[in-house]
């Protein structure tokens, strides 16, 4: 399972140095000059997602015993957190370049939902915060319950790659005008296609707009609707699966962020992983989509 992991970097490494990200194409700072290159921050960042360290701390201590092979010259946690804080729109176009690249980006299907990260349980963690602009109090429908966080919009190939995601406030953007937002700034296809949600996308405003970008939302009947028709409901438990995914084996729900470039830049990482280990799995033609677990030890 090493060797899986050994694979993923360094297949990762060679094609962002080589296409993605240049070692001579990285941005000059001011200060000490960094040990690693963008490229190799971004291998040691999903290897910290695959192997489970939710800690930064944590995670120094444990690199060098696990990937010190590959990139013998690891910094300390200052400037690891503060490289990975200033690269996090990179992480993002990364996470975009590894979608686009598995076939079934070309595919003219687009799951989307929703779910909440909740960034804090008590008011001293709300007052204290520096959270305040991206994080409010919202309503998780899915566990009955109020929570005070970021509401995190995906919207995923089949095979589970996002190809869109977004964080919003919850108590200033409801769902459906996150999805129209995301819709709007962010590419999820290479042209208009059908994509599946749930009941909270319901209404004839945002059917009307998605129609005016080409995309056709589809969505249960609610109860309260008199129109037949038959919803896939096994293409719902997949993008209900890569949240599950996220959230829980890639450690989102644990994320630990206190500012709004912390919890942006650690949703980066996570969805990179993911996409990463996905874009992988078909590099390599594995005949079935792998868990991420088969890199975790």
């Amino acid at each position: 399972m090493t060797n899986n992991l050994d694979a993923l970097l360094t297949a990762l490494y060679v094609h962002l140095d080589d296409h993605v990200l240049p070692s001579g194409q990285s941005m000059r700072t001011r200060g000490p000059a960094r040990l690693l290159t963008d490229a190799e921050l971004v291998c040691v960042a999903v290897a910290q997602v695959l192997l489970g360290c939710d800690s930064e701390r944590r995670w120094l201590r444990t690199a060098p015993g696990r990937i010190g092979h590959l990139f013998p010259r690891l910094p300390g946690q200052s400037e690891y957190n503060r490289h990975l804080r200033a690269l996090a729109p990179v992480l993002f176009a990364v996470a975009m370049w590894l979608a686009r690249a598995t076939p079934t980006y070309q595919e003219k299907l687009r799951l989307m939902d929703g779910t909440p990260v909740r960034c804090g349980a008590s008011r001293v963690t709300v007052n204290r915060s520096g959270l305040g602009e991206i994080a409010g109090y919202g309503m998780d429908k899915s566990h009955h319950a109020f929570y005070w966080g970021a509401k995190l919009l995906l919207i995923t190939t089949p095979d589970g790659a996002v190809c869109a995601f977004s964080l919003a406030n919850p108590k200033e953007l409801d769902e459906r005008k996150q999805a129209l937002h995301l819709l709007h700034v962010q590419q999820c296809a290479p042209g208009p296609c059908p994509i599946v949600g749930d009941k909270g996308f319901a209404g004839a405003g945002i059917e009307k707009a998605a129609a005016a970008l080409g995309h056709v939302l589809i969505r249960p009947v609610r109860r309260d609707e008199d129109v037949p028709g038959i919803f896939p409901g096994w293409l719902r438990q997949r993008i209900e699966a890569v949240i599950w995914t996220l959230k829980n084996q890639l450690g989102l729900e644990r994320h630990a962020a206190r500012t709004q470039e912390g919890l942006w830049a650690r949703t980066c990482q996570r969805i990179l992983a993911l996409n990463a280990a996905i874009w992988h799995n078909w590099l390599i033609g594995a005949p079935v989509k792998r868990s991420l677990v088969a890199y975790d030890h």
